[in-house]
């Protein structure tokens, strides 16, 4: 299911998205001639370091499934960066891309064994894909929270039929899935990237803007507030510190494969 999310309040609560996706950027092998695809380009902030690096000879395109995310990304757009509105689960290339990006978006991909033969169909030979998204023990604190909100018996009967967003494998299950396509190389490893906010309003965006939007979907207008405090309330209370600043688990899966 593909949801949709506002991209300019996604920019300003993705600092630490951000801070992920650069490191990924500076160790990409870029010679400056390269087509890349970063999917789930988000609010296109990434994207455009992307493009960047390639400016005048290469070119970019950065996909996502939310409307909002694109319209935002468009403010960078230029002659060789390009945005637009796609699933992921829907990529159809052949043979077109040297590089295939992804920073902090893949978790919301359920089947990457699909995922991953698309993305192999996409690239070049000799081309190589560089993801970097949640793992297993990501947002422990969050998720802890969100499942007792579900629960409370005002809110339950809205969540009966509640699929969970996301994809957050052990670094094992990725292993395998990865050695599963036939890649000539190929790493998978783990990060420890936990993270403090630095105070309760810093965290709340970022509650809004990815963390609640699967579920505010299910809620009707009378109780979409009444469940978004229910849990703000409860993750200030669980993860803040005496200095105010604010602590959630971040657990990556890191990808590095060529084809």
């Amino acid at each position: 299911m593909a949801y949709e999310f506002d991209g300019k309040k996604y920019k300003e609560a993705s600092a630490h998205q951000k801070e992920w996706g650069a490191k990924l950027i500076q160790e990409l092998p870029v010679s400056g001639t390269e087509r890349i695809l970063d999917l789930g380009c988000g609010d296109g902030a990434l994207t455009s370091q992307l493009a960047a690096l390639v400016t005048p000879h290469g070119s970019v395109v950065g996909i996502d499934a939310s409307h909002g995310m694109i319209e935002t990304a468009k403010a960078y757009q230029t002659e060789n960066l390009s945005f637009d509105v796609r699933d992921i689960n829907e990529l159809n290339f052949e043979n077109e891309f040297d590089i295939i990006f992804s920073n902090a978006a893949l978790h919301w991909i359920k089947n990457h064994e699909v995922l991953l033969e698309k993305v192999f169909r996409a690239l070049k030979r000799g081309g190589i894909l560089r993801f970097n998204f949640a793992g297993d023990g990501n947002c422990a604190n969050f998720f802890s929270v969100v499942k007792e909100a579900i629960k409370q018996p005002r809110f339950a009967s809205y969540f009966s039929d509640f699929e969970w967003p996301w994809y957050m494998p052990t670094i094992e299950e990725y292993e395998q899935l990865v050695l599963s396509i036939p890649f000539t190389e190929s790493r998978v490893w783990s990060e420890n990237a936990d993270r403090f906010f630095a105070d309760a309003e810093t965290m709340t965006k970022w509650i809004d803007q990815p963390s609640l939007v699967p579920f505010m979907k299910l809620l009707p207008d009378e109780h979409k507030e009444d469940f978004r405090q229910f849990v703000i309330g409860r993750m200030i209370h669980k993860t803040c510190q005496a200095d105010g600043r604010c602590f959630e688990t971040f657990r990556r899966i890191n990808v590095l494969a060529k084809k």
